[in-house]
C-alpha cells in the first residue's frame, strides 16, 4: 500500500519526487517515508530523516512536499515544503540568547549551500529547557531545539523564444504547400502550450538543504554528499518524544 497521497493525473508531482529520491545524501543522513497527509495539497508526500554518527542519533525531523497545480496564494507557487528539525543540545544552550539567530542561520546558509532558491520562506524556533529537581535532581539538564520551516521552492526560470523577423516572414514563402503561416495557427496534431503552466522544478537541492539543517542542529559541519563527517561542534541527541506532532 503506498503511503503517498499524489492526485491521480498529477506526473509532474510523481517525477519530481522520484528525482529527488534519487539525490545522493551525506552519508551520515537515513530517511524512510511515512504517510503524507491528505487535507494540505491535492498532492503530498512526506519522510521521516535522521542524523546519525557512530550510532548516535543527533538530530531528526520530518519534511512534506506539497503540490497544488493551481497553486496556493500563501505559497506564492504550485509547491510547498514543510519541514520540522528536532535535536537536544548541550545545557550551555540553556543561556545561550543568540539561540534562535542562530537557528535560522542554519535554515538560510542550508539553502544556500545547496542552491536552493526559495521565497515566502517562514521559520519558528522554539527552545525547551528541562531541569529537574529533589528526588529527580541528579537528572542532567536538557535543551531541545525544534525548528518549524516552511517555503516556496523558486521554480527555473523559463527563457523567452527569440521573436521572429518580420522581413524574413514576409519575404520568404512556405517551403511545403500548405503549410501554416507563422500567425500562431496550430499544425494538425499539434497541441496547444499552456504560457500558465509551471515549469519543470528541481527539489533535489531543497532535500538536501534539509538535510544540511539536520546535520546543523546535530552540531556537523557542512558537508558535500558523501563525505564522512568530521566530529560535531557541538554534541546532541536527537529528542526523544512520543509524538512530533503535525508539520505546518
Amino acid at each position: 500500500m503506498s503511503v503517498h497521497r499524489i492526485r491521480s493525473g498529477d506526473d509532474t508531482f510523481r517525477a519530481a519526487v522520484d528525482a529527488m529520491t534519487r539525490t545522493p545524501q551525506r552519508q551520515e543522513f537515513t530517511w524512510r517515508t511515512i504517510p503524507a497527509p491528505s487535507r494540505m495539497a491535492p498532492s503530498t508526500w512526506a519522510c521521516t530523516g535522521e542524523i546519525v554518527v557512530h550510532e548516535d542519533e543527533l538530530a531528526s525531523g520530518r519534511l512534506v512536499i506539497l503540490h497544488d497545480p493551481a497553486g496556493q496564494e500563501s505559497w506564492d507557487g504550485t509547491y510547498r515544503m514543510v519541514a520540522l528539525v528536532q535535536a537536544q543540545l548541550e545545557a550551555e544552550f540553556a543561556i545561550e540568547s543568540m539561540l534562535g539567530d542562530v537557528a535560522w542561520s542554519w535554515v538560510t546558509e542550508s539553502l544556500e549551500l545547496h542552491g536552493a532558491e526559495a521565497r515566502e520562506l517562514g521559520c519558528t524556533a522554539t527552545r525547551v529547557v528541562s531541569q529537574s529537581y529533589g528526588a529527580l535532581a541528579s537528572r542532567p539538564s536538557t535543551v531541545d531545539v525544534e525548528m518549524r520551516v516552511s517555503w516556496t521552492p523558486e521554480p527555473p526560470e523559463t527563457p523567452e523564444p527569440p521573436e521572429p523577423s518580420v522581413s524574413s516572414q514576409a519575404s520568404e514563402p512556405s517551403a511545403h504547400p500548405g503549410a501554416h503561416a507563422t500567425t500562431g495557427a496550430l499544425a494538425p496534431g499539434q497541441l496547444p502550450v499552456r504560457s500558465d503552466e509551471a515549469p519543470e522544478i528541481d527539489l533535489g537541492p531543497h532535500f538536501a538543504a534539509w538535510t544540511a539543517m539536520l546535520a546543523a542542529a546535530g552540531g556537523l559541519p557542512p558537508a558535500p554528499p558523501r563525505i564522512a563527517p568530521i566530529a560535531p561542534t557541538h554534541r546532541a541527541r536527537a529528542p526523544r518524544t512520543e509524538s512530533a506532532g503535525e508539520a505546518r
